[in-house]
């Protein structure tokens, strides 16, 4: 909509950065008031640049859940991190998430150093206040000011919805005048076999421990409508050793079986319809340093 060739909507990208595990997933959905990321007690549980979309009717924030900022280790980690700097690079504004239960640490620095140079605003986020007295999280409030990084400081809990409207507002205001990037009814940017696949993992995530967890990648190769109003699934588990494969399947399948129960209850909700789940593990050795089949994975 314009106004004598003025556009009166805002739009733009804004980069949602933070150490892993500190709420960003919840946070993303929270605001875009959908499930577009899986959400997990896990590190690395986001490996993928998740573009949440929010629209009104004066202006459409498109939320970008980046992965867990870290130093690179490997290849899976490499991309990760490229990602990241490319998003900032690409971003309207950014938004730096800590969690006030741990504090400020080495990596919450790490990565404000990294925002400092961003060419774009910053704001810092103070997650998960609920479970913090006042004390607790006026001092982690004085100590995200001291990081010097952002002017406008927000305590919020992304899972309780305390303060999430009042930043998302402040949000909304940074960005540029500009139509919409999406069409208002849309909520994420991901290919519909990339968020399939990622609700089953998240499956997988809830149920291992350990090595599994970061060494699991979930690829949805095959979505096919049949009859009776049922969708088939073809979901394959890639992980990096034959021990790890026997832990996904547990003793007699339970595990694997009840994976794949939880995963396609969830893959039902997102659908609206009944769902065949055909989930099979696979060994792929080093698979995080497989050039190729990340590519496949669209782990850019």
């Amino acid at each position: 909509m314009t106004v004598d060739g003025a556009p009166t909507t805002r739009s733009g990208f804004v980069a949602l950065a933070g150490r892993p595990n500190v709420g960003k997933s919840t946070l993303t959905n929270a605001i875009v008031g959908a499930k577009v990321a899986i959400v997990s007690d896990k590190p690395q549980t986001t490996r993928r640049a998740i573009r949440g979309v929010r629209t009104t009717p004066d202006h459409q924030l498109i939320l970008v859940d980046l992965p867990g900022v870290q130093r690179p280790r490997d290849v899976l980690t490499e991309r990760m991190q490229g990602r990241v700097e490319s998003e900032l690079r690409d971003a309207d504004a950014a938004l730096l998430l800590l969690n006030a239960e741990q504090g400020v640490g080495p990596g919450d620095r790490f990565i404000a150093a990294l925002l400092k140079r961003a060419p774009v605003p910053v704001v810092i986020a103070v997650n998960k206040i609920d479970r913090c007295s006042k004390h607790e999280t006026a001092v982690v409030l004085q100590a995200a000011a001291d990081l010097e990084v952002a002017d406008d400081i927000f305590p919020i809990s992304a899972r309780g919805g305390q303060g999430v409207q009042t930043l998302v507002d402040h949000l909304a205001g940074l960005l540029p005048p500009g139509p919409y990037y999406f069409p208002p009814e849309d909520r994420s940017d991901q290919a519909e076999n990339v968020l399939l696949a990622e609700l089953v993992r998240e499956q997988v995530l809830r149920r291992t421990r350990q090595e599994v967890p970061h060494s699991v990648e979930v690829e949805v190769g095959e979505i096919e409508d049949r009859e009776d109003d049922l969708i088939y699934v073809r979901a394959v588990a890639w992980v990096e050793t034959d021990s790890q494969k026997g832990i996904l399947i547990g003793a007699g399948g339970r595990m694997i079986r009840a994976i794949g129960t939880a995963a396609r209850r969830e893959l039902e909700r997102e659908l609206g319809t009944r769902v065949h789940l055909d989930l099979t593990v696979r060994v792929r050795k080093s698979w995080r340093t497989d050039e190729r089949l990340l590519d496949r994975l669209g782990i850019e």
